[in-house]
């Protein structure tokens, strides 16, 4: 790899690590506020709304100067939000800030991949910010959880900085510290000297080349496999996290404290196996992992007949005094095989998508195109399974459900891949460019 790909590896570790700290600071600081429960979600519902809202926006102002430029001008709009909610404003108006910065970020983020690296190296390079992605998750989650805990708030807060109260203002404080951390990075991002034609800046213009840049990736044989699997594959992830906080407590019996380590459980799965995937599956086989989505989708339904009461309660393994319970152990075993999974059939398809965009249209434009369609996949799914919970599915029924759907959907994209390559070679078609 390029000396500036480990660059942009840092900056994009220290942004996302702010950035799911806050996530925890804001949940806190609606309960300082006695806000009503169901706010709580709504920070994730504002901070990606705009990915969807800002999508035919954002791709523009990624190829309208340096990669570089623009994440550390988009990490500085993740400052103001998280700012704005240090000095008053509400959270879900200031994590929607926050959003509106990660939205502009992202693009110039996986924008610059193409324009840094040759396509045989995008797996790798994928697999490699998708993993480091995946551990800024998890250590985020962790560090906003420690920095609200009273132990460590206390001391932040004998510091007696001014404005600084609560808990959850002390995190806010060293979370911008973090982003600040990012910006360093992100000026030491060098140029990669792809520059672009000059870009629109009227609106409704720049919405028409938006719906332009949509209808020729989804026309595309390659573009539109590869977009299919990434909507699906984010907006079933999204979805998956709450259906395994539920089985958690339902089949497992677990706290919702408990439940949240099996999120870092999957993510540590889908960092491993987006790094397997980086190593053995080169840019011309990446269509060769199709299948693997339509087993992971079988291996979530097996969640639905996974409870507790198949283990003997005595059974596990003993550290000391602590006690680890088998059903437990084999759980955290089985979340990661689903979540590398996931990671080993998303990372070739991501990067896939990013070199089928940048050949047809621009860096930036191909990822703002993939984020609207991801995220707007979360958006729905998301809307659906809550609709599921308010009839009051059970919670097996709503996973044999979700996991045959996955399946069905997977099955639909294997069967359009073969239709088209009946007319044209897809090997081959990977690097031609729109004439």
């Amino acid at each position: 790899m390029k000396k500036g790909f480990y660059t942009i590896m840092a900056a994009q570790f220290f942004s996302s690590l702010a950035d799911n700290a806050l996530l925890i600071a804001a949940i806190a600081l609606l309960k300082d506020l006695h806000a009503p429960n169901w706010m709580t979600p709504l920070l994730k519902l504002f901070f990606v709304l705009s990915y969807v809202i800002l999508a035919a926006f954002v791709g523009a102002f990624a190829d309208s100067r340096p990669k570089g430029h623009v994440m550390f001008v988009t990490n500085t709009i993740k400052v103001v939000g998280c700012l704005t909610m240090l000095f008053g404003a509400h959270p879900l108006l200031a994590y929607g800030i926050v959003g509106f910065g990660a939205a502009a970020y992202s693009p110039a983020k996986y924008g610059i991949l193409t324009e840094l690296l040759p396509a045989d190296r995008l797996v790798a390079a994928n697999g490699w910010i998708e993993g480091t992605t995946v551990g800024s998750i998890i250590l985020g989650t962790v560090m906003g959880g420690a920095l609200i805990s009273p132990h460590i708030a206390s001391h932040l807060l004998s510091l007696n900085i001014p404005r600084i109260h609560t808990p959850a203002e002390a995190a806010m404080l060293v979370i911008v510290l973090m982003y600040i951390v990012a910006a360093m990075f992100n000026l030491r991002i060098p140029d990669t000297g792809a520059r672009y034609p000059k870009q629109e800046t009227r609106p409704l213009k720049l919405i028409t080349d938006f719906a332009d840049c949509f209808l020729v990736l989804w026309r595309d044989k390659l573009g539109q496999i590869s977009l299919a699997v990434t909507t699906l594959f984010w907006g079933a992830g999204a979805t998956l996290q709450f259906i395994v906080l539920k089985w958690a407590e339902v089949s497992l019996g677990m706290t919702l404290s408990q439940a949240a380590i099996l999120q870092a459980v999957i993510a540590v799965g889908v960092a491993v196996g987006a790094v397997l995937a980086a190593a053995r599956v080169p840019l011309k086989r990446s269509l060769s992992v199709l299948p693997v989505g339509i087993i992971m989708g079988l291996a979530v339904m097996l969640m639905a007949f996974y409870t507790r009461h198949l283990f003997p309660a005595h059974w596990g393994i003993y550290f000391g005094k602590m006690h680890f319970p088998g059903y437990l152990l084999v759980a955290y075993l089985f979340l990661m095989i689903v979540g590398g999974l996931s990671g080993f059939f998303v990372v070739p398809m991501n990067a896939l998508l990013q070199h089928r965009g940048h050949v047809l249209l621009s860096a930036g434009h191909s990822i703002a195109v993939q984020n609207f369609n991801e995220n707007l996949s979360v958006l729905v799914m998301l809307c659906l399974y809550a609709v599921l919970v308010w009839l009051d599915m059970p919670i097996q029924f709503v996973i044999v459900l979700f996991g045959s759907f996955v399946c069905l959907m997977m099955y639909f994209v294997m069967r359009r891949h073969q239709a088209n390559q009946r007319a044209f070679d897809s090997v081959a078609l990977i690097g031609e460019a729109r004439h």
